[in-house]
């Protein structure tokens, strides 16, 4: 079956994300509700700092502002347009001024893969 759905810039709800939740918003769009294979979203980072490690595979484009990806003592500085990808088991921190980023990652349910592989 095939699907269309449409996502307007004005009807998204940002979520706070991470330590602080002035700082750092997430727009949830594809999640296991729309694909049974691949998230989305946007994300905002305006001098903050977001530690995580990726248990999914990452792809990133930089919308708007500058983002970085801090991962152990390497940086990458993104400016819109540049596109990063980050493989599962990536400890991290995602970072920026004035940023605001695409995210997509597969797979979708890695949060109820988590947990199962955590009871085994």
């Amino acid at each position: 079956m095939s699907q269309v759905v449409h996502f307007q810039k004005s009807a998204r709800v940002f979520e706070p994300y991470g330590d602080d939740p002035k700082q750092a918003s997430i727009s949830r769009l594809v999640g296991p509700e729309l694909s049974s294979t691949m998230g989305a979203g946007i994300a905002r980072f305006d001098n903050c700092s977001v530690a995580w490690t990726v248990l999914y595979d990452e792809l990133i484009v930089t919308l708007e502002g500058r983002f970085r990806l801090r991962v152990g003592e390497q940086v990458f500085e993104t400016v819109p347009g540049d596109v990063l990808w980050v493989s599962k088991g990536t400890a991290l921190a995602y970072e920026g001024e004035g940023a605001t980023v695409f995210y997509a990652l597969h797979p979708v349910d890695w949060s109820t893969r988590e947990i199962k592989s955590e009871r085994m």
